[in-house]
Order: structure tokens, then C-alpha cells, then sequence
């Protein structure tokens, strides 16, 4: 079975991106802990080079914020579909509020099935 892949495209702004971080922190135990295989999560460091198009454009960057691209990687989509479920029903993340912290209605979201590196 192919691997699975859920990935995520954000703005954080800087002044928040402490808090952010704490919050994925969290996240990414109570994903590893029902069964995904990787969880990363990655601020933008050097990007929107010349040529290419905008990393920023396409996250929808604004003054003052980063981006952050974001993957948890599953073992099939079956997988992911029952991981997830058990991560949305569980009381820890149920607590975690992203009010304040960024704007959900900006985040790109999308699953993925593997092509290369199975």
C-alpha cells in the first residue's frame, strides 16, 4: 500500500510563531501517539526565489507573517482517515484553540497520495 500524505500551507504571524510552535509541538504527539509515521512542520526560511513562483503569493503572506508548510506522513489513506478521526475526537486537541494564533480560513489543506519515496 502506498504511503499517505496530509499537507498543509499557512501564514503565522511573527509574533505569534512562538505560540504556533507550541501548539504543533503538541499536535505532532497526539498524531504520532494514534499513528501517523511523520509530522513536520516548517517555517519559511528562503523562499520566492527569482523564476519560480511565490511561496508567499500562494500561502497568502501578509506584512508580518511566515509561512509555514506542513506534512504528517500515514501509511495508506485508510490509515489517515481512521488516525484522524481518533486526533479530532481527542479531548487534548479539543482544548487547542487557533483563534488568535493564525487564521484557520487562510490554511491550505490537502491529502496527498505518494508518487515517490514510498
Amino acid at each position: 500500500m502506498d504511503k499517505y500524505i496530509d499537507g498543509f500551507l499557512l501564514c503565522v504571524p511573527k509574533a505569534n510563531l512562538e505560540t504556533y510552535k507550541k501548539m504543533a509541538q503538541h499536535a505532532e504527539g497526539i498524531w504520532r501517539e494514534h499513528g501517523a509515521l511523520d509530522y513536520r512542520e516548517g517555517v519559511a526560511d528562503d523562499i520566492d526565489g527569482e523564476g519560480f513562483a511565490s511561496f508567499s503569493a500562494a500561502a497568502g503572506a501578509r506584512e508580518g507573517e511566515v509561512v509555514v508548510f506542513a506534512w504528517i506522513l500515514y501509511p495508506s489513506k485508510e490509515d489517515r482517515n481512521r488516525i484522524n478521526a481518533k486526533v479530532m475526537a481527542d479531548p487534548r486537541l479539543a482544548d487547542m484553540c487557533c483563534e488568535g494564533v493564525f487564521d484557520v480560513k487562510r490554511m491550505c489543506w490537502g491529502g496527498f497520495a505518494t508518487l515517490v519515496g514510498n
